[in-house]
């Protein structure tokens, strides 16, 4: 099966699992877990924008860093650029955070709500150039996913 027909087969099932949830954490942490089951990535978590910075949130790996400054590191930039960042050799980005020395490349998706990046979504790789063009359509698609089952409710 290619990349892309596994996201195919992969995203009515997350949606299937988060449908009617809409805690940002319940949400998170069973995404983490179906996406680091079906794709056995290193690292595959969420961090959440609070009081300023990215805080770590629901994730399947190895321990990680807790707190990220706007801009720092591909979490950071990726919040404060607003778009996805795909990085095939991550000790090639200038600021990169290792949290691990196992990371070998990484790919961060900003979640929004409305035009606001709420959070991100970071998975690692041990390998050099893991991710692509596939992955950041597919996994923006999961970031579209999340936000519209926690962020995009009508308050009556």
């Amino acid at each position: 099966m290619t990349k892309k027909e596994r996201y195919e087969v992969f995203l009515p099932q997350l949606a299937a699992l988060i449908e009617g949830e809409h805690d940002e954490t319940a949400v998170m942490a069973n995404t983490s877990a179906a996406l680091a089951t079906e794709f056995k990535w290193f690292w595959t978590g969420f961090y959440v924008v609070r009081d300023g910075e990215l805080l770590l949130g629901p994730f399947q790996g190895t321990v990680a860093c807790m707190h990220i400054g706007f801009g720092r590191g591909v979490c950071g930039s990726a919040w404060k650029e607003g778009r996805t960042l795909v990085v095939p050799d991550v000790e090639e980005f200038p600021g990169h955070i290792a949290c691990s020395s196992l990371s070998r490349s990484e790919i961060v998706v900003p979640i929004f709500d409305g035009s606001e990046v709420r959070a991100v979504l970071d998975i690692d790789s041990t390998e050099l150039a893991t991710f692509d063009d596939t992955d950041r359509e597919y996994l923006e698609r999961v970031a579209r996913l999340i936000a519209s089952q926690v962020y995009s409710r009508v308050l009556f």
